[in-house]
């Protein structure tokens, strides 16, 4: 029986999004700051394979850096 622990999932925390034009995305540089459309309080996304699973919270301690799932978000028709 194959196992599961083979099978590999890239996540991503989604924090927030903008719109910027072209020109301003190649003026961009190293410490460039990019203002999103969220606050500290909002909640995060939090993709799968680019799939939307679950939302939650950003939580800093000291220098970690973590997201605390308050929502699993229910699988869409078709997707596995």
């Amino acid at each position: 029986m194959p196992t599961l622990d083979k099978v590999t999932v890239d996540l991503m925390v989604v924090l927030g999004t903008t719109t910027m034009p072209i020109h301003q995305v190649l003026r961009l540089s190293r410490g460039a700051i990019i203002e999103l459309d969220a606050t500290e309080a909002d909640e995060v996304k939090v993709l799968a394979n680019n799939l939307p699973v679950a939302s939650g919270v950003v939580l800093v301690d000291r220098n970690r850096i973590a997201v605390e799932v308050k929502q699993m978000l229910p699988r869409t028709p078709g997707t596995r």
